[in-house]
């Protein structure tokens, strides 16, 4: 496990990790608030099906998804191209691709992909947390404490924030709503939101 250290001292994860959870935290919110099926009437032609991250080593990363946080596998095969081959060794491109779900079967699937043939090169993204033009995947837990042990301890697993208390306005403004978060990088350096709901919302 590695924990974040910046090289700029008073502008590192403290302050930037902050602004980050408020902004992130705001859209959690948003999206709890109509955490039910859209209305028939309301329909767009079109869902965001799944989220797929190109990994280096899909058993690390199933120790993180499916051990750690908890995602249940419910596709694993290796692709091939040409399509007709049925080894690596016949295939000019060999890929594993995982499929991993929470509690929707359709919507928010989470995809690892890893390819074996050819490799390909490696991006250090550790450190980029939060920066522009990097992801952030948010995950509402039940349990963070016990999850966020369990994740971080993962080899690779970076550290930004440990969990923490943090309140947001509620909805109308009079009164506020608590939540507790915490932000990790997974083995390949992509950032995660763990976060666990201290309240009810309506």
């Amino acid at each position: 496990m590695t924990r974040y250290r910046s090289k700029h001292p008073g502008r590192g994860p403290g302050l930037r990790s902050a602004f980050a959870i408020l902004s992130t935290g705001a859209l959690l919110w948003a999206g709890l608030a109509t955490a039910a099926p859209v209305p028939e009437e309301e329909r767009v032609p079109l869902d965001l099906r799944r989220t797929t991250l190109v990994v280096g080593d899909m058993e690390r990363s199933l120790a993180f998804y499916r051990d750690a946080l908890g995602l249940t596998v419910t596709y694993d095969n290796w692709v091939y191209t040409p399509r007709e081959a049925t080894s690596e060794e016949e295939a000019d491109i060999a890929r594993r691709l995982v499929f991993l779900q929470a509690n929707d079967s359709y919507v928010g699937v989470l995809g690892l992909l890893q390819y074996t043939k050819p490799l390909k090169p490696v991006l250090d993204l550790k450190g980029t947390a939060f920066h522009q033009g990097t992801a952030v995947l948010i995950f509402n837990l039940e349990e963070l404490d016990q999850t966020f042990e369990r994740a971080s301890a993962i080899e690779g697993v970076t550290v930004v924030t440990e969990p923490q208390l943090v309140t947001y306005p509620s909805y109308d403004g009079s009164s506020t709503i608590s939540v507790k978060v915490s932000t990790v990088q997974d083995p390949d350096g992509f950032t995660i939101e763990l976060n666990q709901l201290q309240e009810d919302i309506h």
